[in-house]
């Protein structure tokens, strides 16, 4: 089994700071890709950012510049810093997890979602 646990949502006010967790833990013999999504309401799904096992990263337009990933991959947890929030920012925050099981399967994994909240 394979776990991908979340923290560090919340409430903050317009530009303000956040930053998220995501460690995952399990069955994992190597991660790919590991990234953020966000879903407000009525909107669908949409990547924030991701970084890749050599350390590539991309962002979405709208973020670039006030967000930035980064990764522990001793302990196979990632980051997202946010600054400078903005209230359309606002959103339910997915972690992601792209790797190879124990069995070297390709695997595609979701955390359970952070709630963020922009507003004043």
């Amino acid at each position: 089994q394979v776990q991908l646990v979340e923290s560090g949502g919340g409430l903050v006010q317009p530009g303000g700071s956040l930053r998220l967790s995501c460690a995952a833990s399990g069955s994992i013999f190597s991660i790919n890709t590991m990234g953020w999504y966000r879903q407000a309401p009525g909107k669908q799904r949409e990547l924030v950012t991701a970084i890749t096992n050599d350390g590539s990263t991309n962002y979405a337009d709208s973020v670039k510049g006030r967000f930035t990933i980064s990764k522990d991959n001793a302990k196979n947890t990632v980051y997202l810093q946010m600054n400078s929030l903005k209230p359309e920012d606002t959103a339910v925050y997915y972690c992601n997890a792209r790797f190879l099981g124990v069995l070297h399967t390709p695997h595609n994994y979701w955390g359970q979602g952070t709630q963020v909240t922009v507003s004043s």
